[in-house]
């Protein structure tokens, strides 16, 4: 059971979860050992670093505090750090019994719900390796990753078994409703039968710390998607940088808004065991119910892309909140007008940046005291950065892209920190892949000169901060200028009456190239352009001409009622240059 002291308002808020009642299967013995068996020769000076040991950490120290809840659906659920990891014991045992062997790879594709964050554990439990499959993909496309990734097995919720439809492989389907007839529960309950009761001990600690983790696969935009393999180590390391660079602990509660599915939910499967955070699922980025939460559920950090943040201030339930929250930004640097509104309703933006190559989050625009004396445009601009390092990892380098002929082991260059040289950021160390999977050819590409090449274009400032312009197949060359659409938006972004926008290139006969902007207008300013959109372009550049140089100017405005974006939030400008392509 969950103590009340812990578990309070969720009660208060959710009558149904007075009467949830674990299955019996996810009831721990009465005393638990939480210590798995240590493989012969292992040093006394080393422990392998493995982040399922946060839950067992979290489990002994807090059995009775709140790990888990899942309250808005018709079936909810809450669990005791206690009981949560007796749940993720049975699910090892569970896929030791179905023939799983020590570095498998199991496939999940559910949205944000207590499987999803079970198996984070439970594979590590069992020394496989979880490919968590973006839900928004096609048939076709799982199927790929499927076949690629050679999963033995396949978890599935009851809404997605249509991208299931033909596996080889064994499926179990979820219900998500923690009922005993639930299939999912069914299979966890035979592992604590097929457990013998032998508990963690019974289980084997993996020796080898740079061992497979999770295998995420990129979203494929220029072709097939790739495979990003990651270590226990990694996640390890990446799961405490996160913890720290936003403050979480024990008294934390996480809001599940960014998919799971998404580079490992970021890390932050194991960033919430590791700090011995509450978390809160919900199926679907509802407004209501994030509001909710934030205003009922002691919430005090979520991720998001800056198109979520969008949302969230322009929902009707939208209110400053009586006591600060922390939102965690990446996919695109947030706007001056977003960063001010954030803080008018006690939402605190912390900017960060990496990929899923980096195991998602990987610097941060660490913010300085001396900032706050600045105007909100000046200290937007200052936070729009991308920062230092995270604590565990090395620093990151902006360094000239490589010339036609270069050798790929040629030494890396650094550029000038002076703010404008423009080169490409690169990784390497403790929170970079190990690998694409099956494909060394692009991880020798993407490993050119030792280190990691992102892709992405940034200058490097005399602070030491990075900032990033564009990626480089985002440039705008018009007329032998190169026009970062980043900085295009930010400026554009800063127009009263724009909601959200995004830059991209067309062909220009004279120039080569010039930017063309897709703007979603601000609910509350839609009306007042309404049969007029040719004007609103004209004053939308007139505000252009007075912050960027003639080549960055939009040479087109298209006035959209949305923008593509991919499962996370992120808009996908590759939608966009379509688009264009046939104008």
């Amino acid at each position: 059971m969950v103590n009340i002291q812990f578990a309070e308002e969720f009660y208060m808020a959710n009558e149904a979860l007075k009467h949830f009642r674990p299955t019996q299967a996810s009831i721990p013995p009465r005393e638990v050992n939480y210590r798995l068996q240590l493989p012969s020769g292992v040093p006394v000076h080393i422990h392998a670093l493995n982040p399922l040991a946060f839950l067992l950490r979290a489990a002994q120290v807090y059995p009775n505090k709140l790990a888990l809840v899942h309250p808005d659906v018709p079936h909810p659920v809450i669990y005791s750090y206690g009981v949560w990891t007796q749940r993720i014991q049975n699910f090892a045992y569970a896929l030791i019994q179905a023939g799983i062997k020590p570095a498998d790879r199991i496939a999940i594709i559910a949205p944000n719900i207590p499987a999803v964050a079970e198996a984070y554990h439970g594979v590590l439990g069992a020394r496989a390796v979880l490919c968590a499959i973006n839900t928004r993909l096609t048939h076709g496309e799982v199927a790929y990753i499927l076949e690629h990734s050679e999963s033995k097995l396949i978890f599935v919720d009851h809404e997605y078994t249509h991208l299931v439809k033909g596996a080889k492989v064994p499926v179990i389907v979820i219900n998500d409703t923690g009922r005993e007839d639930d299939p999912y529960e069914q299979f966890l309950t035979s592992g604590r039968k097929f457990s013998g009761e032998r508990g963690w001990p019974g289980l084997e600690w993996e020796r080898d710390e740079d061992a497979p983790c999770a295998l995420n696969y990129t979203s494929g935009t220029t072709g097939r998607p790739k495979g990003v393999l990651t270590t226990l180590r990694g996640s390890y390391l990446a799961a405490i940088a996160n913890a720290y660079e936003t403050g979480m602990g024990r008294d934390s509660t996480y809001l599940w808004i960014l998919p799971m599915f998404h580079a490992s939910g970021w890390c932050y499967p194991w960033a919430i065991t590791f700090a011995a955070s509450a978390q809160i699922c919900l199926r679907s980025v509802s407004y209501p119910h994030i509001w909710h939460h934030l205003l009922n559920s002691r919430v005090t950090h979520y991720c998001g892309a800056p198109t979520v943040q969008i949302g969230l201030i322009n929902a009707p339930q939208a209110r400053r909140l009586d006591r600060p929250v922390h939102a965690i930004i990446a996919g695109s640097a947030p706007t001056a007008h977003l960063i001010g509104e954030l803080e008018k309703i006690n939402i605190i933006p912390i900017h960060v940046y990496g990929l899923t190559e980096t195991y998602g989050p990987s610097t941060k625009c660490y913010y300085q005291p001396h900032w706050m004396s600045l105007s909100l445009e000046e200290r937007a601009k200052l936070l729009a950065r991308q920062g230092h390092s995270f604590a565990t990892a090395e620093d990151a380098r902006v360094v000239f892209q490589p010339k036609e002929g270069d050798s790929p082991d040629a030494p890396l260059v650094d550029v000038p920190k002076d703010g404008k040289t423009m080169g490409e950021i690169v990784f390497r160390g403790n929170i970079v892949m190990k690998e694409y999977f099956k494909d060394p050819e692009a991880t020798r590409k993407a490993f050119r000169g030792g280190y990691f090449n992102t892709g992405d274009l940034a200058v490097w400032h005399p602070d030491g901060y990075i900032a990033v312009q564009d990626r480089s197949k985002d440039i705008i060359i018009s007329g032998g200028e190169n026009a970062s659409s980043l900085a295009i938006e930010q400026e554009l972004a800063a127009h009263p009456d724009v909601l959200e926008v995004s830059v991209v290139a067309r062909p220009h006969p004279k120039w080569g190239e010039r930017p063309m902007a897709f703007v979603i207008l601000h609910p509350q300013k839609a009306a007042k352009w309404k049969g007029r959109h040719a004007e609103f372009e004209q004053d939308l550049k007139k505000h252009a001409r007075g912050r960027l140089p003639g080549f960055a100017c939009p040479e087109w405005v298209s006035v959209v009622d949305e923008l593509p974006k991919t499962s996370t939030g992120k808009i996908q400008k590759v939608q966009l240059r379509k688009l264009v392509a046939k104008l």
